[in-house]
């Protein structure tokens, strides 16, 4: 076991800053420990690794296990959010002030790794969560390995080559159709490119993503805001963010992306946080129509 501390410059929150790496509340790789702190299990590469972060009086401290502890160590504080800088984020509309002000710790983390972010959203592409938290999980559970000094059911998802050599009942026992499982194949094909994504600027990492077939402006930005710590990009393409953004900011149901590019203008540079704070406020528009059923392709 290796040891880091980082000091956070200010006030910090933990649960909220590394809370959107996790998807979904059974993900094998990402868990909360009932004093708060947090297990991550991720293939870095240096090879697997798990970290353990634990916010205390004295900063925030990790520990490290497996071949990657190293590596996630030396990344421990762009993980935490150090290298944002929420003090550039001005808010202009009186729900953004009192949300900043009632979260004056949330960062933004940056793993610093593309395809951990990457393979989950493609995964999300044009399906209900449960559909994409249920597939992540039955993939990590059945390929994965187990993380290093982790607690029991922890995985470390698999490297690009067990990616691209998953058969095609493999995709479909987890509920995943051929569409998406082929981009994530192409993903895991070209990882050493996509990868060094994570240390360029926006509009390069972007178009870098969006070279592979079926990874469009939804999936990049989903990724970007976790592997870059993307303060910018905004999610477009989205079935609810422009409406609740659009409600949020001016009472309207029915924006779609244009208006809320627009309305999130004054906020360039920081769209992304500004966001993030709309989605903790929990103002959503009243809903109209019944949730979409939870598909299964898994018995066709």
């Amino acid at each position: 076991m290796a040891t880091r501390t980082w000091v956070p410059p200010g006030p910090y929150d933990l649960g909220r800053t590394l809370g959107v790496l996790a998807r979904g509340p059974g993900d094998p790789s990402y868990r909360v420990a009932p004093d708060g702190s947090v297990w991550r299990a991720s293939r870095t590469p240096d090879g697997p690794g798990t970290l353990h972060v634990t916010a205390r009086a004295d900063g925030v401290h990790g520990e490290a296990w497996g071949p990657g502890a190293d590596w996630l160590l030396d990344h421990l504080p762009a993980l935490l959010g150090g290298t944002d800088d929420p003090g550039a984020f001005v808010p202009r509309h009186r729900l953004l002030h009192e949300a900043h002000r009632r979260h004056p710790g949330l960062r933004l983390a940056r793993t610093g790794l593309v395809l951990e972010s990457l393979i989950p959203s493609v995964l999300e592409q044009k399906v209900t969560s449960d559909e994409a938290y249920r597939a992540w999980r039955l993939l990590l559970q059945r390929h994965g390995e187990p993380a290093p000094g982790a607690p029991s059911g922890m995985r470390v998802m698999p490297d690009p080559r067990g990616w691209a050599l998953l058969p095609s009942w493999e995709w479909h026992r987890a509920g995943v159709d051929g569409k998406r499982a082929a981009t994530i194949v192409r993903a895991a094909r070209a990882a050493s490119r996509l990868e060094e994504a994570a240390t360029m600027d926006e509009p390069t990492a972007t178009a870098r993503l969006q070279a592979i077939p079926g990874i469009g402006p939804w999936t990049a930005a989903e990724t970007l805001q976790r592997s870059n710590g993307a303060s910018d990009t905004v999610t477009t393409g989205d079935l609810h963010l422009p409406k609740i953004v659009g409600y949020a900011l001016t009472g309207a149901r029915d924006a779609d992306d244009a208006t809320m590019l627009d309305l999130l203008t004054p906020y360039e540079g920081q769209r992304h946080r500004a966001c993030r704070l709309i989605l903790l406020t929990g103002v959503t528009p009243p809903r109209r129509a019944p949730r979409f059923a939870v598909g299964d392709i898994r018995g066709w």
